[in-house]
């Protein structure tokens, strides 16, 4: 009840906001602005068309564009930060996480970005560059390098004074990291066990040990899995050498399981997942363009086993009747296996030691499917075409189909991560033409061979 409060309020400042734009009431505006929370201001500016966008960011607070650009998406983020000076960039840029701030730094041209990287100070420069030099989707690439770290030979009692001394810690701080003298890390330390501690124990006795670092060349789906088997809030991110390089917190892995999820969501109809819903006209069609070139030539590949049989569809008006409903059938078969791989392909829990006993799996279901709707189809078909012959036909072509749908819908996903293509933007269109090409082929030929 209190989400659904919320997302009225939500809606009703939105309108607010425009009916203000529209009609020039921009001081009005900006106060809104400055009562709205970083994150609604990003939402704001999200569901706004692109030239009252532009207003609302120069009416915005300069103070609060950085944890606002920290929220937006990629296309929206970079079409402000691409009109925003090196100097305001750059100021914009202070309080900001350094991973936050090398993901809009790498959007940038390589001018602009060593133009805000030299407004910075010499200690922010440092963590952003340093941040910039592993890739984008790695470990290294979305940690934080602002750390916390203490040593195992002090007392419990020296951290808490270096704590009070510190005066704050960075967000999401739920452990400190004990390293040795060569800023290798060599333990854990939670809050929880320094408040909890007597004051004369040293902390090497009660860390533990640091056995669950993460390399910095892991890549982010994997890291993300690991929050999710192991229920961290944050992780020390460790190079070859086990020297702390930096850690990473749980909002940043929200960000990643989000942006997966919309990626495949997004992937399924052709689109980047980070595209602006309300991006400029010719930018939008150019884009969708090319996946909708990309079916047309699906769409030829079946169009051409229909037209080899064009004599069979002249003579039998029923065979035309029935026969999209084998491709139908076969496409939904597979496209089911097909989202239950990419799945299991994203989780990590399909590998070599068992991708044979999926494929024998996903083929014994669409063979026993196979036999269950070519009896139930066949059956249908004979009642209301009183023809045996034209009954078996299409229930062999719909047992063929879903069999050679369960084994696509394992094999596609499968080869195209390995070819490096992401199965969630070609697997189901493969799997389609694959389905409509064998099914239609299947039944037209017996058809052709058996009734004509």
């Amino acid at each position: 009840m209190a989400e659904q409060i919320e997302f009225d309020q939500a809606h009703q400042t939105l309108q607010e906001v425009s009916d203000a734009l529209d009609n020039g009431r921009f001081v009005f505006v900006r106060r809104q602005l400055q009562s709205m929370e970083p994150e609604d201001i990003a939402h704001l500016l999200e569901a706004s068309p692109r030239k009252s966008r532009e207003v609302l960011w120069q009416l915005t607070d300069p103070e609060d564009y950085g944890e606002i650009l920290d929220e937006l998406s990629e296309d929206v983020k970079d079409n402000l930060v691409s009109k925003m000076a090196p100097g305001k960039l750059a100021e914009a840029t202070e309080g900001m996480d350094t991973d936050d701030v090398a993901y809009v730094l790498r959007s940038l041209p390589n001018k602009v970005s060593r133009e805000v990287l030299s407004q910075m100070d010499a200690a922010d420069r440092l963590r952003v560059e340093t941040a910039l030099s592993y890739p984008e989707d790695t470990a290294g690439g979305i940690m934080n390098t602002d750390v916390t770290t203490i040593r195992g030979d002090v007392d419990i009692d020296v951290v808490l004074r270096y704590m009070r001394m510190k005066g704050e810690l960075p967000e999401a701080t739920d452990t400190l990291y004990v390293i040795d003298d060569d800023d290798r890390l060599i333990g854990n330390l939670s809050l929880t066990t320094l408040l909890t501690t007597q004051p004369d124990v040293p902390v090497i006795e009660v860390m533990s040990h640091a056995d669950e670092a993460i390399a910095v060349d892991l890549s982010d789906t994997d890291v993300a899995s690991l929050f999710e088997r192991r229920n961290w809030v944050s992780a020390p991110v460790v190079d070859q050498n086990q020297h702390l390089v930096g850690r990473i917190t749980i909002d940043d892995v929200v960000d990643i399981i989000r942006e997966d999820a919309e990626h495949s969501m997004m992937s399924l109809a052709g689109l980047d997942d980070d595209e602006d819903t309300f991006a400029p006209v010719v930018k939008s069609a150019r884009r969708r363009s090319i996946w909708l070139g990309v079916n047309v030539l699906a769409a030829l590949a079946a169009a051409s086993v229909s037209n080899m049989f064009e004599a069979t569809l002249e003579q039998m008006a029923a065979i035309a009747v029935l026969m999209t409903i084998v491709p139908s059938m076969g496409g939904v078969a597979g496209n089911q296996t097909v989202a239950l791989v990419i799945r299991g392909l994203a989780l990590g829990y399909i590998g070599d030691s068992n991708r044979k006993e999926l494929l024998m799996k996903e083929a014994a279901i669409g063979f026993l499917n196979g036999i269950l709707w070519a009896l139930i189809i066949g059956a249908i078909v004979v009642f209301w075409k009183h023809d045996w012959m034209l009954g078996f036909i299409i229930s062999a072509a719909m047992l063929t189909n879903l069999f050679v749908a369960g084994v696509a819908g394992v094999t596609i996903p499968v080869i195209l991560k390995k070819m490096n293509i992401d199965p969630a933007l070609a697997g189901g269109m493969a799997l389609t033409t694959i389905t409509d090409v064998v099914g239609l082929s299947v039944f037209l030929g017996l058809a052709t061979i058996f009734l004509l």
